[in-house]
């Protein structure tokens, strides 16, 4: 499985890294970056779930899962 974040949709609330440190960090204006190519295990599931629902723009998504 795979999580993306679509930088067209996201506006730099941050949720995604202050929720989720592990899957996330923030660039140098404050937006959500994936960690490494976003590829996780299963044992990572419920944080990236829990990133896809409090992303309020909806930019996040899993791919493969």
């Amino acid at each position: 499985m795979r999580i993306v974040i679509d930088h067209d949709l996201c506006t730099g609330h941050g949720r995604c890294y202050v929720l989720e440190p592990a899957l996330f960090r923030d660039d140098d204006n404050g937006y959500g970056q994936v960690i490494g190519d976003g590829t996780f295990g299963e044992e990572s599931r419920r944080a990236a779930d829990r990133a896809v629902l409090a992303c309020p723009e909806q930019a996040i998504s899993i791919e493969g899962g």
